[in-house]
């Protein structure tokens, strides 16, 4: 992909004709067009708050419901995504409109791939958005889309005809997940080589003869995910050896390191009022505004006065994040480790470093951000005699109903909560739990962050106000490097023009962050 300063008229010529003579793709090939620094701009924000939207939809509802899908189609369109062809717009694939947003999506893609394949983290939010953003796309395709798709993807998983499907309705209704007689009618069954569906057959979803399975449509995307998912990793880890020629452009560098860190929201690691939370309200904070993981590792570290390396880190971020100074924080570790088997010396030799590590005082002087549920979800698993990780992810669920009871939670709400986990929607879980502890229908928000959680909960006792930490923001020295220089020259002051731009439009981007 090429920069340019000046706005370039794009012609639809064959190659790109082909590129996107279909709704939905892979993102195997590049685009190789020149492009302005404006557009490349715009279509980045635009991309990162379809993103940003799915995350705040992908835990606020179940995915792929009425309400999911609706709203995420009043996105796509809001934002001028292609999803898929209207009726009207399927004689003529390739017009302006439609050729448009198909560019679109192409190039915003590969722009965020740049942003994203910096860090695992990155990695794994960035994977994990774009594959619940091609489920949505691809379950809205047409049938003959569908199948248009899987051939131009050498995915060569063609319908079984009909008089095949009636010789094995049965089978096919015996054998298929959610599949009746009468639905055996009216929709397709692709035949697979079963080796590209091992999880269906694994799971015994689909029906399985002579080294063929035969999966109902609804199932096919699962099949298209795992290869997407695949190609999608692979395609970051070699993005992320050919960044540094990127990162070298003062013109691209402030936009992509601040498109890199939009997706956590705020940065709660950095604050001005640090030390405003006292020692002795923790014990009350944690039954009133802690979100289950952080109440369990309280209350296990009171029990048992320690807490592993995982469940220190967990927990010890999130003390960080709601107020705790790094006195307060040596202090209350300490305090709480000599009632147990650790003396003041050991203390101060084997975990004090760590406490100091996490504030950004030893080591490579990182400034740890508090972890987000995404990271707690999908991190290592807790063992025996661990205590950290997600209550609705890691714990059995006759545990955590045992858990639920305890802390007080109704009947009622202990079976909404078992059945969000069942389906796996921990984040939904927590919400609930938030809404059941608050007393509240309705939480309005889109839980991602413990840190988050307590932030509402303090507001919502405090009869509405606001007591958000205040965050300080990251001075972007970088943004206006473009504009320095002698800028004699029309290159370089486009180049500072495009600069100002980019910062004018990235802040409006933290604002669309702190609205979501």
């Amino acid at each position: 992909m090429l920069f340019s300063g000046r706005r370039r008229k794009v012609a639809a010529n064959e190659g790109q004709a082909e590129l996107y003579g279909h709704p939905l793709q892979f993102y195997v090939q590049p685009p190789l067009e020149n492009i302005s620094l404006a557009e490349f701009e715009a279509f980045a924000v635009d991309r990162l708050k379809l993103l940003k939207t799915i995350e705040n939809l992908g835990v606020s509802y179940v995915k792929l419901s009425e309400q999911y899908t609706k709203k995420l189609e009043h996105e796509c369109k809001t934002l001028n995504f292609a999803y898929r062809s209207d009726a009207d717009d399927r004689k003529t694939q390739t017009g302006p409109t439609e050729f448009e947003k198909r560019r679109k999506d192409h190039i915003s893609h590969f722009i965020l791939r740049l942003a994203y394949c910096q860090t695992e983290d990155l990695r794994r939010w960035f994977i994990q958005q774009e594959v619940d953003l091609f489920r949505y796309r691809f379950n809205e395709l047409y049938p003959e889309q569908k199948l248009e798709f899987l051939h131009r993807n050498n995915l060569q998983y063609d319908t079984i005809s009909v008089e095949e499907k009636k010789a094995l309705s049965d089978k096919l209704v015996n054998s298929s997940y959610a599949v009746s007689g009468i639905t055996v009618e009216n929709q397709d069954f692709y035949k697979v080589p079963f080796q590209d569906a091992l999880d269906l057959v694994r799971a015994r979803k689909v029906y399985l003869k002579a080294g063929y399975v035969y999966i109902p449509h609804q199932d096919i995307v699962t099949i298209v995910l795992n290869d997407f998912r695949t190609r999608l990793s692979k395609a970051l880890a070699l993005t992320a050896r050919s960044l540094p020629a990127v990162q070298s452009d003062e013109r691209l560098q402030p936009l992509l390191n601040h498109l890199s860190h939009a997706y956590v929201g705020q940065d709660y690691s950095i604050q001005k009022n640090v030390g405003k939370i006292s020692l002795e309200q923790i014990d009350s904070l944690s039954g009133k505004s802690f979100p289950l993981c952080m109440r369990q590792l309280h209350q296990s570290l009171r029990e048992n006065h320690h807490l592993r390396h995982g469940g220190r880190m967990q927990y010890g971020l999130f003390l960080k994040g709601i107020g705790l100074s790094l006195e307060q924080a040596l202090q209350f570790w300490r305090s709480e480790f000599i009632r147990g088997k650790v003396d003041a010396d050991k203390f101060d030799k084997a975990y004090a470093y760590s406490i100091r590590h996490m504030f950004g005082k030893e080591g490579k002087r990182t400034d740890y951000t508090p972890y987000s549920c995404m990271k707690v979800i999908l991190s290592n698993a807790p063992s025996q005699g661990d205590h950290h990780g997600c209550p609705f992810r890691h714990s059995d669920p006759e545990l955590l109903k045992q858990k639920l009871q305890f802390y007080k939670v109704s009947p009622n709400g202990i079976s909404q909560i078992l059945e969000l986990v069942k389906g796996m929607h921990y984040q939904l879980a927590c919400q609930k739990y938030f809404e059941l502890t608050h007393n509240i229908e309705d939480s309005n928000f889109s839980l991602n962050h413990p840190n988050q959680y307590f932030i509402e909960s303090q507001r919502l006792l405090g009869g509405g106000k606001d007591i958000k930490r205040e965050m300080d923001v990251p001075q972007r020295s970088q943004e206006n490097s473009a504009a320095r220089g002698s800028g004699a020259t029309r290159e370089a002051a486009a180049a500072a023009n495009a600069s100002q731009g980019l910062a004018e439009n990235t802040e409006d981007l933290d604002s669309y962050f702190q609205d979501a």
